[in-house]
């Protein structure tokens, strides 16, 4: 797949967005482009000598070889691991979209192309006024969507599908992200996928120990 510029969310928290974000932005350098992975809103924070590092924000730094202010990948890191809206109230912080916009053309400035990760499934709120669609119309990013493949994958997936292009956004295309080993009719169900979603998925991945999202 050649790399472009995209929003990748998923049908749910804990379907491995970042393990298939941190394998995209690794084909993509494999290929020869200059990628960068962007996280503008993360929550479950811990504190280093420099402030907050996101640990799904380290990975995307790690997978990319980005050599950027952390503060433009994960504009908005977060203390407590709750939902953003909650925990920017905890930290006092107000996020907006302006600091996002001017972190993200920062690093188109020093890139190819830029992957941003959202939070989440695809429609929990980033804040009472701001949900993920607001980022990726501000930012005009294509959406990939990241199917975690386990029992009642395939309502979510049709679910998040029809809500991603009931908001307008540009459609990129889905990712199959096999999160249960143990999981009955694993190639089965991927059929039924490509069925429901008209298409076939962009890539497979297999399962991998420790590889789904452990925050939002």
């Amino acid at each position: 797949m050649p790399p472009f510029d995209c929003y990748v969310s998923g049908t749910d928290t804990g379907i491995g967005k970042t393990h298939v974000s941190a394998s995209l932005l690794r084909g993509w350098r494999a290929q020869g482009s200059r990628v960068i992975g962007m996280k503008p809103v993360a929550s479950g924070c811990e504190p280093h000598a420099d402030g907050l590092r996101n640990e799904d924000a380290l990975r995307l730094i790690e997978a990319a070889d980005a050599h950027v202010p952390y503060a433009d990948i994960n504009p908005f890191a977060l203390t407590d691991p709750l939902a953003p809206e909650l925990a920017a109230a905890n930290d006092g912080v107000d996020i907006t979209m302006a600091p996002i916009q001017a972190a993200f053309a920062r690093l188109c400035g020093a890139s190819d192309h830029v992957l941003v990760e959202g939070v989440g499934g695809w429609l929990s709120p980033i804040t009472a006024t701001m949900d993920q669609k607001d980022i990726v119309h501000a930012l005009d990013l294509p959406v990939i969507m990241v199917v975690g493949v386990r029992l009642g994958c395939v309502h979510q997936a049709r679910a998040t599908a029809r809500s991603i292009l009931g908001d307008g956004c540009q459609w990129a295309g889905w990712i199959a992200n096999e999160i249960d080993p143990e999981m009955d009719a694993f190639a089965e169900n991927l059929l039924i996928l490509e069925r429901v979603l008209g298409e076939p998925p962009l890539a497979v991945l297999r399962y991998e120990p420790a590889a789904t999202d452990s925050r939002a």
